[in-house]
């Protein structure tokens, strides 16, 4: 897990984003469409048209750091609005990397026994 230190707010990028942009192109989309400083400290997160993949932009106050996850079953929720940023807890980011639904936690799939 990701080590976020007090203060730092947690953005989600609503809609779906191009999943082959990489840090530059994301810090960019971060600038100009959600209007934040993408090296103010903040955590910024995208996710991809299918659903199953997000990335995590963080400027640590000494480097940029892009994440990555993809979930093997099930998809990340999300905001479905356009053009915007909704504002979560590091808790609500918690369960949404586990694929739990952040807003009202529930498993969205549970594995089962082979």
């Amino acid at each position: 897990m990701i080590p976020i230190p007090s203060g730092v707010r947690v953005w989600l990028a609503t809609g779906h984003t191009d999943m082959r942009c990489g840090f530059p192109s994301l810090a960019l989309r971060v600038q100009e469409v959600l209007k934040h400083d993408p090296l103010g400290g903040h955590l910024f997160c995208f996710r991809g048209k299918r659903g199953d993949l997000v990335k995590i932009v963080w400027h640590d106050g000494q480097g940029a750091c892009l994440f990555t996850k993809k979930l093997e079953r099930g998809r990340f929720i999300w905001p479905s609005a356009e053009g915007g940023a909704v504002a979560i807890s590091s808790a609500q980011l918690s369960y949404l990397l586990s694929g739990i639904d952040w807003r009202a936690p529930q498993e969205t799939w549970r594995p089962t026994r082979v």
